[in-house]
């Protein structure tokens, strides 16, 4: 649901006016309207340029330490030296990647040549004589230098010879001298596993502070955002009375109105409060229970409702646990998710405690609703030796409906979706009626008359609850009652002809679109199909590999077996969650939300706090 909330305005004399947004700050429950009446100084602007620096290196910083970074803050050092750190570590790193390079190109350069003693040819040139290194292409290689200036071959691939030259004096060839690393190659390569050690110590010099020192940057960034929203709300302020009081505008929910007043009254702070009206932009609050609290997420993924929208929560939430679990398809699987989410909500700690419990409670929903469809990591449970009354309880096999045979599941997947989409429609016509009085809300109210109420009536009359002759004429009531809506009054402020226009046009819309809308939950039975077919499929290969091994070939026939079941139930697995989560949440997103009304605009309740 959607917390009440109330608007408050505030006009504080100037010189009390730091104070005032001190205090505001520790109760923390006030979500300053944000107008930029002030200029933004270079103060500003510098810890803006700083939280963004901050944010990409506690990206990095995260990454190096495994995602498990030490919990501990310490308090006494500064974030910004611990930036500078970083960045010196990183730029220690850089610098021996870029040693490193140079390295294996000097080597490259001088294994050709051997691992002469750059020492003797020292003593050569102290001596008079000139050694040159050259190198040139096969076919312009001169023999004549061999006799004139003393060349030796010392390398020749078939393309390129190459060659050194002792004379008594400066050699003069058309090619020039090569250039060679001062260092030989005994020299570099010890030199490259010197650097090679290095960098692995810097490696690991960085990881272990990243993994020490994360916890105290995410501190020093947190602080950061307070004063960012400090100066923010400074900024926000409007100045009367030729800068003498402050003017400053916010919303509070009204269940915590009494504290803030209280302050308020005591410190002679004048204010005025007032409730929302439709054309305020309100903050949205939103408050459930612990089971629909886990699914706010997926809510905020799309987008916060309105103040002038109910919370669509509560309806997410059991049926996108139903869809997942349709999905799945697998009970056994189900059971690994709850297993999965406990270890890993004592791994991952506090901070992913609410996303492991929403693993948990869909575990659950998967357990339960595989147990249902009969299916247990893959197996049949309608084939197995269950009990006949508990088999009962099993949705398998196929029914007769019209004449056609369908699958009892495809019927159930579509079943759901009317129920979903009925709702949908539901909650548009109640929230209309709330927000913008029953008169504004006639043909939304004919739509689900006729919708709705027809659904109604042909589950009566397909369940035999009441008679063909009645259902005939019930229908003929809301339909007709329902065109009234859709087609005279959709808007009472038109023209009766513009009405049934606008009307024709929407029944265009509907019929178009409520087909599509339903038969996209065949999604969830095809879906939960082809992930037991799939585990299914493993399971036959498991068996075919021991099939008919005896002795020492059954022992690697049943090391096969687990094998398969292993790798290929974690990949169904892995698979069946992708599609369990996009799939529902696109049913939910496009089917539900679009019938509803649900537009997600909302302005997330962010309050003023430290």
């Amino acid at each position: 649901m959607i917390t009440k909330m109330k608007k408050l305005t505030f006009l504080v004399y100037h010189k009390e006016y730091e104070m005032f947004l001190e205090r505001i700050r520790e109760l923390g429950v006030v979500h300053v309207v944000e107008k930029q009446w002030g200029e933004m100084d270079d103060s500003l602007q510098l810890i803006l340029r700083k939280q963004t620096l901050y944010k990409g290196v506690l990206q990095s910083m995260f990454l190096l330490a495994d995602k498990q970074p030490d919990e501990h803050v310490h308090s006494e050092l500064a974030p910004d030296a611990l930036v500078q750190q970083y960045e010196d570590l990183k730029n220690r790193i850089q610098s021996l990647n870029q040693q490193a390079s140079v390295l294996d190109k000097e080597i490259d350069q001088m294994e050709v040549w051997g691992d002469f003693d750059w020492e003797v040819v020292r003593k050569l040139e102290a001596a008079g004589w000139h050694v040159q290194f050259y190198a040139c292409p096969k076919k312009d290689y001169d023999t004549a230098w061999e006799e004139e200036h003393n060349a030796i071959i010392v390398g020749d691939d078939g393309n390129l010879i190459r060659f050194v030259t002792v004379t008594c004096s400066p050699v003069a060839l058309d090619i020039d001298p090569l250039r060679l690393p001062a260092r030989n190659l005994s020299e570099l390569k010890a030199g490259k596993a010197e650097n090679e050690k290095a960098l692995r110590q810097a490696d690991e010099d960085l990881k272990q502070f990243c993994k020490a020192n994360y916890a105290t940057l995410k501190e020093g960034e947190s602080k950061l955002y307070g004063e960012i929203d400090w100066m923010k709300v400074k900024l926000s302020s409007e100045e009367v009375a030729e800068g003498a009081v402050a003017l400053l505008e916010g919303w509070v929910p009204a269940d915590q109105e009494e504290e803030l007043k209280k302050y308020l009254d005591e410190s002679g702070v004048y204010y005025e409060s007032r409730n929302a009206t439709r054309e305020d932009d309100v903050p949205v609050k939103l408050k459930n229970n612990a089971f629909t609290r886990m699914y706010e997420v997926l809510t905020k993924m799309y987008g916060m409702p309105s103040f002038t929208d109910f919370d669509p929560t509560p309806i997410v939430a059991p049926f996108f646990s139903l869809f997942f679990a349709f999905c799945m398809g697998d009970a056994g699987y189900g059971l690994i998710l709850i297993l999965l989410g406990f270890l890993l909500k004592k791994k991952l700690g506090k901070e992913m405690a609410g996303m492991m419990n929403l693993v948990i409670t869909l575990g659950i929903f998967t357990t339960v609703f595989g147990a249902f469809l009969g299916t247990f990591f893959g197996m049949s449970l309608i084939d197995s030796d269950l009990p006949q009354n508990l088999k009962n309880f099993i949705i398998a096999g196929n029914v007769e409906l019209f004449g056609s045979t369908y699958d009892k599941q495809m019927i159930l997947a579509l079943g759901i979706g009317v129920v979903h989409i009925s709702i949908a429609m539901t909650v548009k016509a109640i929230n209309s009626t709330v927000f913008y009085g029953f008169k504004e809300s006639l043909s939304a109210w004919g739509w689900w008359l006729f919708i709705v109420g027809g659904v109604v009536v042909g589950t009566l009359s397909f369940l035999s609850i009441i008679p063909a002759e009645v259902s005939k004429w019930a229908f003929i009531a809301v339909a007709g009652v329902g065109a009234v809506g859709i087609y005279l009054l959709n808007n009472l402020r038109r023209n009766v002809l513009v009405n049934i226009g606008a009307g024709l046009w929407d029944t265009y819309n509907m019929a178009s679109g409520l087909l599509g809308d339903t038969l996209s939950y065949i999604r969830l039975f095809a879906l939960g199909l082809a992930g037991g077919m799939l585990g299914q499929t493993f399971n036959n290969l498991a068996l075919m590999v021991v099939d008919g091994t005896e002795g020492v070939s059954a022992v690697f026939g049943w090391i096969g077996f687990g094998l398969i079941i292993l790798v290929g139930h974690t990949l169904n697995i892995a698979m069946s969650c992708l599609s369990a989560f996009v799939h529902p949440l696109r049913l939910t997103f496009v089917e539900y939300f679009k019938n509803a009304g649900y537009q997600g605009k909302g302005l997330q309740y962010k309050p003023f706090k430290k």
